[in-house]
């Protein structure tokens, strides 16, 4: 089963690309969506303990966590300490149910996945991209964001520039929609001729 790795920098359409290999078939694991249901259950006591506050109703204040984050950085390692292992978990459970279904290849999205070494776990990477005016526009209209949070976050992230360098193919998510479906679907029909490759004629 082949494993796509699928990043990109905030703002640059990734959830967007996930969908799109999601529509054409492709199971995609979606480590926003695991973090939100994580935050909604399991990592919350973890996470209130770590930084005390943040847990109201039993889940994760996102703004009340944020704004701890935002005083003191630092806290930043803390929390990936708690989360990364309990969304690798469920990578991995995901890869087993794919497998035993039969899948042809899997998408993982993986938001840090050059910051955290994930490349080494997966056989191709899609790096989405785009114009930084695109990006910088998408990201200042999200509500409670601010040019000093997005810089912070952008400090933590590799350059675009250097994600592009390293990726094996790039969605380019500064036109239409339509683009980029079409751009999704020859990377599907290129790694669909790799594995035939693989597999060869006794295939």
């Amino acid at each position: 089963m082949l494993k796509i790795g699928l990043t990109g920098s905030i703002g640059m359409g990734k959830s967007a690309a996930a969908k799109l290999f999601a529509e054409a078939g492709v199971p995609v694991n979606d480590s926003d969506a695991v973090v939100h249901d994580l935050y909604a259950g399991e990592a919350a006591p973890l996470v209130d303990a770590a930084f005390p506050g943040t847990m109201k109703n039993g889940a994760v204040d996102r703004q009340e966590l944020g704004r701890q984050l935002a005083q003191n950085p630092d806290g930043f390692k803390r929390l990936e300490q708690i989360v990364h292992p309990l969304v690798r978990k469920r990578e991995i459970e995901f890869l087993q149910r794919e497998k035993e279904a039969g899948a042809e290849m899997v998408v993982l999205d993986i938001p840090l996945l050059f910051e955290t070494g994930a490349e080494q776990r997966v056989d191709a990477v899609v790096v989405v991209s785009a114009d930084p005016q695109i990006q910088r526009k998408r990201v200042l209209a999200r509500p409670n964001m601010t040019e000093e949070k997005f810089n912070m976050i952008l400090s933590r992230q590799i350059s675009d520039a250097e994600k592009r360098r390293r990726a094996d193919y790039i969605v380019d998510s500064s036109h239409s929609i339509e683009t980029a479906r079409k751009q999704v679907a020859n990377i599907i029909a290129e790694l669909k001729k790799r594995i035939a490759e693989e597999e060869g004629p006794h295939a």
